[in-house]
């Protein structure tokens, strides 16, 4: 286990996260807001404790896919901790629990708020908000991957550990360039999304915002009312870069380059759309008949729908109020999420593919029992590691989610708010219904529930298994280990000769 290592990076997310909360410091200043000195005081403390612990650079900088997963989970942990701070020293969120589920909350991009009044907040304090939003749609250490070099396959095994979705390629042959082209695309949207929103003539300070939310698929909005109270030209843009930022950004990178063939043979993609196509011819009716006219019942159908399968969590109106067929809709997207490598959660189209064509070959098993059928996606078989993988991982997400809504229910709320709570964290999109639904918020729930529902949004976001392996004791005791071994002169036969050092 090379702990030095992840020690090491545990150090550059903190420097990294004490140079991105400048950017609020920089807000107050320009609307003259006493908060800014805050996070310039945090920030502080981020850069010398993160220059402490990184202090030297180790020796060995190569580690393998379970260092990649402890050194992802407990960056998030880090940031969220380190994140939260800022709204517990101004008094803006008085209860450090309640700051820290606001974090998470936009770190995962999950958008569920603790929050009933989000327009008392200080510009400073909503602009952090939104972009915690930017920065975890990305992921923090996919940019610090893109920046840092490392040895052997350490960068992809960072970059497995992060990214959404049952597996991850690389779009050229170093994960480094990878990392930065998958950067300057989310930035060139961002900013493309950002001048549109201007050519409605929204404030500077809304357009940022609000294309941070869009952006990191996050939610988190500046008015009390989301985004309903800005105009249809606002909300369809809006609704656009959501679909947007739920594609495969592998796609993107095709069209950038002209390679179409390999942009619109991606069945994830082809799929993704016609989700979201049949979800709002389905629920089309019910709000027309609320709406009373088919241009907003199209603005609006398409929006929450659109919002609801990349997870970003905005609203327009109380879907809460539509029918139940309306409601059992957005629930399924809920679960279906956006497409792998995108900035949405959810479990992804691209399992939910795999899942269908394993059913498919399991029957043909039966029918034709000799018969040897691959699973295919975009025409090549999938390696039988991934086709397992997303197995395991079902049956995991199954038994986290059942535990999340038992531990709720010990709260006595009704098992729709426990149900869409779970749903809407774990799958990171925010807001439920009934309790915790588009003109409601979380927090009525208990300190317990809360915890509950915190590490289902960061479970959510690094796709389970790299925060669940923070719970498997062997890791630790091979850790601990390993270390008295280093220190000490005992026999380190079994240790691994890139662990190994000379006795003083």
């Amino acid at each position: 286990m090379n702990s030095r290592m992840i020690q090491f990076i545990l150090g550059k997310i903190l420097i990294v996260e004490g140079t991105l909360l400048l950017l609020p410091f920089l807000v107050s200043l320009l609307y003259k807001e006493p908060q800014g000195t805050y996070y310039v005081g945090i920030a502080t403390i981020c850069f010398l404790l993160g220059g402490l612990i990184s202090l030297k650079r180790p020796a060995n900088t190569c580690f393998y896919l379970k260092e990649g997963c402890i050194a992802t989970s407990l960056s998030w942990i880090f940031m969220s901790i380190f994140g939260a701070l800022p709204f517990y020293v101004t008094g803006e969120i008085p209860s450090f629990t309640d700051a820290l589920f606001e974090t998470i909350s936009g770190f995962t991009t999950t958008g569920a708020s603790i929050l009933s009044n989000v327009e008392a907040l200080s510009h400073t304090a909503l602009f952090w908000r939104s972009f915690t939003h930017w920065i975890g749609g990305m992921g923090v250490l996919v940019f610090l991957l893109a920046i840092m070099p490392l040895s052997g396959g350490s960068h992809i095994n960072l970059m497995r550990a992060e990214s959404p979705g049952p597996s991850v390629g690389k779009l050229v042959p170093k994960v480094r360039q990878t990392a930065r082209i998958l950067y300057l695309i989310y930035i060139g949207l961002t900013l493309l999304e950002i001048v549109l929103l201007l050519f409605g003539k929204i404030p500077l300070f809304d357009a940022l915002t609000t294309s941070f939310g869009t952006a990191g698929t996050g939610g988190f909005g500046i008015w009390n009312s989301s985004i309903g109270n800005y105009s249809a030209y606002i909300q369809w843009v809006v609704t656009i870069f959501m679909m947007l930022f739920g594609v495969n950004f592998n796609f993107f990178y095709f069209v950038l380059f002209r390679q179409y063939a390999k942009a619109f043979s991606m069945e994830e993609v082809r799929y993704y759309f016609l989700v979201i196509l049949s979800a709002i011819i389905i629920i089309l009716p019910d709000v027309r008949q609320i709406t009373g006219n088919f241009p907003d019942a199209l603005r609006h159908t398409a929006f929450q729908v659109a919002s609801i399968i990349t997870t970003t969590g905005f609203s327009t109106m109380d879907f809460d109020t539509w029918s139940q067929t309306s409601r059992t809709v957005l629930v399924l997207l809920m679960f279906i999420g956006a497409c792998a490598g995108s900035t949405g959660g959810g479990i992804k189209v691209s399992r939910f593919i795999m899942l269908v064509k394993s059913m498919k070959r399991e029957l043909m098993s039966y029918i034709h029992p000799k018969s040897v059928m691959k699973i295919k996606m975009d025409g090549k078989p999938v390696e039988h590691g991934i086709a397992r993988s997303v197995n395991v991982y079902f049956i995991s997400f199954v038994m986290i989610f059942v535990i999340s809504v038992l531990l709720l229910s010990l709260e006595g709320n009704d098992l729709t708010t426990n149900f869409t709570a779970v749903a809407a964290t774990i799958n990171n999109i925010g807001p439920g219904l009934e309790l915790v639904g588009p003109t409601r918020n979380f927090g009525f729930f208990h300190m317990f529930s809360k915890y509950v529902l915190m590490f289902d949004m960061l479970a959510g976001r690094l796709e389970l298994f790299p925060l669940l392996i923070l719970f498997y004791p062997t890791l630790w005791k091979e850790m601990f280990e390993r270390r008295v071994h280093l220190y000490s002169g005992t026999n380190t036969t079994h240790i691994p000769k890139e662990f190994r050092r000379k006795k003083a």
